[in-house]
C-alpha cells in the first residue's frame, strides 16, 4: 500500500521519499527517492531525519510493535530447547513524530482485528494525527498479500469515509484525494 501511495503521490507532482523495509516489490518503476531500511530502528532514524523538510508524511509501514531483546549471531539449534524468546518494544515512530510535528500533515495507518474503529480513533488522537487509514484483517481480499484493499479514512474531526474493495492503486488515489482536502 505504501508503494502505491508513493507512486501516486509522485504522479500528482509530489517530491516523494519512499522509506521502505524488506520487500519483494519491483521498485524500478518508482521515479522518486528510495531509502531502504532493514529494521524498525533504521526506519525511525531515516523518518526523523527526513521529516523536518516534509509537508505531508504518510506512515503506511506495518512496523512490528516488538522485536527480540537480543539477536544471536549463530543459529539456535533445536536441541537448545528454547521455551521463549524475550521481546522488547520497538520505537513507536508515529509517537516520536507527534512530539516534533510543526505544521506538517501526518497520516497514519491502523491495522486492526478487534474494536477496529474505536482502536483507530484512539491511535488518531494519541499520536496527534491529521487522519488515519483503517485497514481490517477481517475484510476478505484486503490488506497483506492482496492487490486489493478496503479502507476507512478517518479525519481528525471524526468524520469517517468508508471505501469499497478496490485495487491498491485505486485506494492510493482515494487516500491522496482525502489528504489533499486536508492540505488545502
Amino acid at each position: 500500500m505504501g508503494f502505491e501511495l508513493a507512486k501516486e503521490a509522485f504522479e500528482l507532482g509530489g517530491e516523494v521519499i519512499l522509506i521502505i523495509g524488506p520487500n519483494n516489490l519491483d521498485l524500478n518503476s518508482f521515479k522518486g527517492k528510495i531509502i531502504n531500511v532493514s529494521t524498525a530502528e533504521d526506519m525511525f532514524k531515516k523518518t526523523i531525519v527526513n521529516f523536518k523538510n516534509t509537508d505531508i508524511l504518510i506512515s503506511a509501514a506495518a512496523v512490528s510493535d516488538f522485536r527480540p531483546k537480543s539477536v544471536d549471531s549463530k543459529k539456535i539449534k533445536k536441541i537448545t530447547k528454547v521455551n521463549e524468546i524475550p521481546l522488547e518494544p520497538t520505537i513507536d515512530i508515529l509517537n516520536e513524530i507527534a512530539k516534533i510535528k510543526k505544521n506538517q500533515i501526518v497520516i497514519g495507518f491502523a491495522l486492526e482485528t478487534d474494536n477496529e474503529f474505536e482502536n483507530a480513533k484512539i491511535k488518531l488522537e494519541n499520536k496527534n494525527l491529521d487522519a488515519i487509514v483503517l485497514n481490517s484483517l477481517n475484510d476478505k481480499s484486503a490488506g497483506f498479500n492482496f492487490n486489493t484493499n478496503k479502507i476507512t479514512f478517518i479525519k481528525k474531526n471524526g468524520k469517517a469515509i468508508k471505501f469499497n474493495l478496490k485495487t491498491k492503486k485505486e485506494v492510493a488515489k482515494d487516500i491522496l484525494n482525502q489528504i489533499l482536502e486536508i492540505y488545502e
